[in-house]
């Protein structure tokens, strides 16, 4: 299988990398010219794109070929970046390609997702400072995926919870709507969260999900997790 990376430079980019490499997955990484040297370690073995990654041309070389496309949806200043992003994608993947997008929880697909306070707070913090200096777009990263629900493409939008780095833990847990209590730990290991993206490309029950998803071994998991 020959993958694309899109924000392969980044923490949870370059442990998609090793996850796909891992899995014997030809590479193609997409990152800043300014952030090539993050992605030394993989010298040798992956293919690098270098430029924006909301470059529609950068983009469309980058996936020629690809059976899959895993893209990290920044919301990075106020040029449409997450949405120019994901519109690149939808329009120069390969038919028929699994492209699996992330971002975080306060994205909703069906308005149903019931979130802590905790969320609606911080939210409220960003977005007020954002309007003294516009360094993130939540509402540009709202309407990307409001694009890729609306596509016809064989997409998932992976929700990740509060993310912290240590040892893999295993496979995250998911449910549908923030607010499940299973959900209720709120906290991913970056790696697994890198893991479950990957995983995703090989797991067609996840097309046209938007799952969100938390550690397997925290408490809330432990607990309401349904075991086979």
């Amino acid at each position: 299988m020959k993958v694309c990376i899109i924000g392969a430079s980044g923490k949870l980019g370059k442990y998609m990398v090793q996850h796909a490499l891992d899995q014997g997955y030809e590479v193609v990484g997409v990152c800043r010219e300014r952030s090539l040297d993050k992605l030394d370690a993989f010298k040798g073995r992956i293919t690098i794109i270098p430029g924006a990654t909301n470059d529609r041309a950068v983009i469309k070389q980058a996936v020629d070929g690809c059976d899959g496309v895993l893209t990290v949806l920044v919301p990075w200043g106020n040029q449409h970046y997450s949405s120019g992003t994901a519109q690149a994608v939808l329009d120069f993947a390969p038919p028929g390609a699994r492209l699996i997008f992330s971002c975080g929880w306060h994205i909703t697909r069906d308005g149903k997702d019931v979130y802590p306070r905790s969320l609606k707070r911080e939210e409220k913090i960003i977005r007020w400072l954002t309007r003294i200096i516009p360094f993130v777009d939540l509402d540009d990263q709202v309407e990307a995926c409001r694009r890729i629900f609306a596509s016809n493409t064989r997409w998932t939008v992976v929700r990740g919870s509060d993310l912290e780095e240590g040892e893999t833990q295993g496979l995250p847990v998911w449910s549908r709507h923030v607010g499940d209590p299973i959900l209720a730990s709120n906290k991913t290991r970056r790696v697994d969260y890198a893991l479950f993206i990957v995983e995703a490309l090989r797991n067609d029950a996840l097309i046209h999900e938007a799952p969100a998803i938390v550690g397997c071994r925290t408490p809330s998991a432990l607990t309401y997790a349904v075991v086979p």
